[in-house]
C-alpha cells in the first residue's frame, strides 16, 4: 500500500535505515504495517484484538509474520490507539487490553515506541488526504486557513479537530465522543428515554457507535411495541441496506440524522470552516445511502446557524488506512526532533 503524501513526503523519497512500524489499533481490530519509506506502506493485516491476550502479544505476532521478518530488524513504532492517551499507562475503554507503553517498548524490542490517541492520528493525516480518499457530502466550499472537525462511529465515537499554527497544524486530543447526547426529535427523546433504562448517562457514543446502532434497534422496537430479534450491528445494517427490515432502515435514518446533529455541533464548536471529515468504521459502509439520508439536513439545522453551516464542507473519509498517514508524520517529527 502506497498512500498519499505531501510532495516533501513523498513515496519516492529515500528508504528509511530501518522499517517503522505503525499500528491502528480500535475496539475490535489491531490494523498494522510496515512504512519502508515516508509514504511507502507495505505488510499490512488487520489482527482480530479477540485473538490475542495482550496489546504486546499482537504486536509480536505481526512482527513474526514472513513479510516482516524479510524487512529486517524494526527499531521504531508508532501506535493510534482507540482510548485516551495520557501517561505511559493505557487501559482500553472499548476492549480489555491493558499495558505499559515502555514496558511493552523493551518487551518487543524497540528503540522508540509512540502512543497517541487513534482520532489525534486520523486527525493529523487530513491536510494529506487525496480528492480520491474522500467524499463530499452536500455543499459547502473549505475556507483557507480555517479549523477542521473530525469524527467517526466505529467501536466508539472518535472526536478531534486540527488548528492552524504558524508551524502548521495541532491536533486535538479529544474525547468529545462521550458528550451528553441530545435529542433533536420527539422520536429521538423516546429513544433517549430507553437508552437510560440501560444508562445513567447517555452519551453521543452510546448511539453513535456498533453498540449504539444495536442500541437504537432495541429502543425503536420498543417504540413500536415489537420483539426485537437479537441482531448484531453489522447484520442489522446489511438488512436495512438491503431493505428488507424496515425496522433496520429506520435505525440506518436515525443513525445518521443522529450523527448529522453531533457534526453540526462540531462545526460550530470548532468553527471548522475547513470543513467536518467523518471518519470510523461505520459511515463508509453505508455508500449512497448515508449521502441521501437525513445528515446533511441534520448538520445544518441550526436555527440561525443554518446559513453558517450551509458554507462548512462535510466528507466522508474513503481511505483504506488513513491513520497510517497520521502515525508515520508523529514518528517522523519524533525522529526529527
Amino acid at each position: 500500500m502506497t498512500a498519499s503524501l505531501p510532495a516533501q513526503l513523498a513515496p519516492s523519497s529515500s528508504p528509511f535505515d530501518s522499517a517503522r512500524l505503525l499500528a491502528d489499533v480500535g475496539g475490535t481490530n489491531a490494523r498494522f504495517a510496515l512504512e519502508l519509506a515516508p509514504g511507502r506502506f507495505e505488510a499490512v493485516q488487520v489482527l482480530a484484538c479477540g485473538d490475542h491476550a495482550t496489546f504486546a502479544d499482537a504486536v509480536r505476532a505481526y512482527l513474526a509474520t514472513p513479510a516482516v521478518q524479510a524487512a529486517g530488524p524494526v527499531r521504531h513504532a508508532a501506535v493510534a490507539i482507540a482510548n485516551p492517551v495520557d501517561g505511559d499507562r493505557i487501559r482500553m475503554t472499548n476492549h480489555h487490553w491493558q499495558f505499559s507503553i515502555e514496558a511493552v517498548r523493551r518487551e518487543v524490542g524497540l528503540d522508540i515506541l509512540l502512543v497517541v490517541n487513534d482520532f489525534y492520528a486520523l486527525a493529523r493525516s487530513l491536510p494529506h488526504l487525496s480528492a480520491s480518499d474522500k467524499v463530499q457530502i452536500g455543499g459547502g466550499a473549505p475556507r483557507a486557513g480555517s479549523p477542521l472537525g473530525l469524527l467517526g462511529a466505529g467501536t466508539g465515537l472518535g472526536v478531534s479537530g486540527l488548528i492552524p499554527s504558524a508551524g502548521g497544524w495541532i491536533a486535538l486530543n479529544s474525547e468529545g465522543g462521550h458528550v451528553t447526547f441530545s435529542p433533536a426529535s420527539e422520536l429521538e427523546v423516546a429513544v433517549l428515554q430507553y437508552a437510560w433504562r440501560e444508562f445513567e448517562h447517555v452519551s453521543a457514543e452510546r448511539f453513535l457507535s456498533g453498540a449504539g446502532v444495536e442500541l437504537i434497534y432495541r429502543a425503536l422496537a420498543h417504540v413500536q411495541g415489537l420483539a426485537p430479534a437479537p441482531l448484531a450491528a453489522p447484520e442489522i445494517s446489511r438488512r436495512g441496506l438491503a431493505g428488507e427490515c424496515a425496522l433496520s432502515a429506520q435505525v440506518l435514518d436515525v443513525f445518521c440524522g443522529m450523527l448529522g446533529t453531533v457534526a453540526g455541533n462540531l462545526a460550530v464548536t470548532l468553527g471548522a470552516q475547513g470543513g467536518v471529515y467523518i471518519g470510523g468504521g461505520i459511515v463508509p459502509r453505508l455508500g449512497g445511502r448515508f449521502a441521501a439520508s437525513s445528515f446533511r439536513q441534520r448538520f445544518e439545522q441550526k436555527g440561525r446557524f443554518v446559513a453558517y453551516l450551509a458554507q462548512v464542507p462535510t466528507y466522508v473519509i474513503t481511505a483504506e488506512y488513513p491513520a497510517f498517514l497520521g502515525v508515520s508524520a508523529v514518528l517522523a517529527e519524533k525522529l526529527s526532533a
